[in-house]
């Protein structure tokens, strides 16, 4: 047996308002039906006066209590939207969830971000820099987009999703078995927020708030991403010996449906066993994975012993796959 992070339990948390399709068609140029049909999106959650952390605080509590536990030695949390520039907000995170002077840092990987940080939890564990990890993917999306771009508006929701990884063996169920990641520099303007850093700051002088505001080549991230997605999950299956057929469930970035879909038929694994859970929250990021997960064990998708195959792409571009067998869990 070899040492593994073995995922012992889930949390997920919503804000409160919820955003619909015909809500949004009211101030842009668009419908129900044009929404649904081009994204796979119904509503979306969008939250008014919490932060990222609030979520991941939610997010976290309710993963600790499904593993039954109050004690980890890392906390890694993926957002694009961290509460401040500076400091990093997983510190913030770990101290309001009591957790101590424990490691914690952010992944910025945008949508990839859950991906790269199961990852990098998982090497903690295996390398016994850590016994058990904290990792959330958090966004509130809905603070850097531009209200009136209809482009972006109607995809992106907010929410946060946790997992706790905790040290165990590569036999037993809820086992990170392989990863894969990896990025292309060249790509960063295809999906960005201009102002805010160093390359062009952003001063109280500024009129151009539109520079703190994300922007998209909608048409291009869909090829590169199911490119990507479907490469880097090729590569995985190839390091596991697993046949697509043998893929009980295939949970991607929730992104677009149709980008779920042709990842999907590109790896040769039936659709009805893709997880889609854009539907009911939007692309939410970095959370998207660990709420699709959820969505997969409350209805049943998922059951212990699957073997589950997760994939992203996102901004930078970034993009990593990660395969595991799912465990006997609740989630919270």
């Amino acid at each position: 047996m070899t040492r593994a992070a073995v995922l012992s339990g889930l949390g997920t948390a919503l804000p409160p308002r919820l955003v619909t399709n015909d809500e949004l068609s009211l101030r842009l140029n668009t419908s129900d039906e044009w929404i649904r049909s081009r994204t796979g999106i119904g509503q979306r959650y969008w939250t008014d006066r919490m932060a990222t952390s609030d979520l991941a605080v939610d997010a976290g509590r309710r993963a600790l209590k499904a593993a039954d536990t109050d004690l980890v030695d890392l906390v890694v949390l993926a957002t694009t939207t961290p509460d401040h520039p500076c400091p990093a907000t997983a510190p913030d995170v770990a101290a309001r969830l009591g957790l101590g002077p424990v490691a914690a840092f952010d992944v910025a990987a945008v949508c990839s971000g859950f991906v790269y940080g199961l990852a990098t939890a998982a090497a903690h564990v295996e390398a016994r820099l850590a016994e058990r990890a904290l990792v959330i993917g958090a966004e509130t999306f809905s603070t850097i987009l531009d209200p009136g771009d209809r482009s972006t508006s109607i995809i992106f929701g907010d929410g946060a999703g946790a997992v706790i990884l905790r040290a165990g063996h590569d036999d037993e169920p809820g086992a990170l078995l392989e990863s894969d990641l990896g990025s292309d520099g060249s790509l960063k303007e295809l999906i960005r927020i201009p102002g805010g850093g160093s390359r062009q700051r952003t001063t109280s002088a500024d009129s151009d708030l539109a520079s703190g505001h994300l922007t998209m080549d909608g048409r291009a991230v869909f090829r590169h991403a199911v490119m990507r997605m479907a490469e880097s999950a090729r590569t995985l299956l190839a390091r596991t010996g697993w046949g697509p057929a043998s893929v009980d469930c295939f949970v991607a970035h929730q992104a677009n449906v149709r980008i779920l879909h042709a990842v999907a038929d590109q790896l040769g694994i039936d659709r009805d066993r893709t997880v889609v859970d854009l539907d009911r929250v939007g692309n939410t990021s970095a959370a998207s994975i660990p709420l699709a997960l959820s969505r997969a064990a409350e209805t049943g998708r998922l059951m212990p012993g699957h073997r589950v195959l997760l994939s992203a792409f996102g901004a930078g571009a970034t993009w990593g796959s990660i395969a595991l067998t799912w465990p006997d869990i609740t989630a919270d």
